[in-house]
């Protein structure tokens, strides 16, 4: 198999295990219910309309209309740019690392276009697949689904704390999917063993 099916290959299992995740969350939990795995490890369904670790971006219908757009924009120059590489002969490892990039940016994506249209809503209830009834959203307008959770501290700041003393803290609190894990470990891929290449790429260019 050539590089170029591997890398089809390795895309298409990454969407296919991030989609069926989510799909499961969906059929299977209600809006802030919670499985718990390990005292650390916890699958936790919530939902946003913004951006990676449930980050919002912005209010409103338009809001969320401008992130869908901006992310297939996104998308669609990440592919071009993996294009780019792979005819320029990149590492393979470089070619990997911008495929998981951009498989989490289409992971989400889809969420965003589908998942309005094709899920009804999970505030108190399971949703349904296909409801007879339609979506909870417009194509664009549907909400991300997160639900890994790492709450690996949780307690107290000392009492001597200026501002936050006393207060209860958990240690990692956000909750995001597989889509953005892929993003998180392809950009550390490129920092940690790949900024050489890069470097050398931009000497070529001076």
């Amino acid at each position: 198999m050539n590089l170029r099916n591997k890398l089809i290959l390795f895309a298409g299992a990454l969407l296919i295990i991030d989609q069926a995740v989510k799909i499961w969350i969906k059929t299977h939990l209600m809006l802030g219910e919670e499985i718990v795995v390990f005292d650390w490890f916890r699958l936790l369904f919530v939902e946003n309309n913004g951006m990676a670790f449930g980050m919002e971006f912005s209010d409103g219908k338009f809001g969320k209309l401008f992130l869908s757009l901006f992310r297939i924009v996104a998308v669609g120059g990440i592919g071009w740019y993996i294009t780019r590489l792979f005819k320029n002969h990149a590492p393979t490892g470089v070619l990997f690392a911008f495929t998981m990039i951009g498989c989490g940016a289409v992971g989400n994506i889809i969420d965003s276009l589908f998942y309005g249209l094709i899920f009804d809503g999970s505030l108190y209830q399971v949703a349904t697949l296909f409801p007879e009834e339609g979506g909870y959203a417009s194509f664009l307008h549907g909400r991300v689904v997160d639900m890994l959770y790492f709450p690996l501290i949780e307690g107290h700041f000392p009492s001597w704390l200026p501002i936050w003393g006393g207060e209860h803290f958990i240690f990692f609190r956000p909750v995001f999917n597989l889509a953005d894990s892929y993003i998180t470990i392809g950009v550390l891929m490129l920092l940690l063993f790949y900024r050489k290449f890069f470097s050398e790429k931009q000497e070529e260019q001076h």
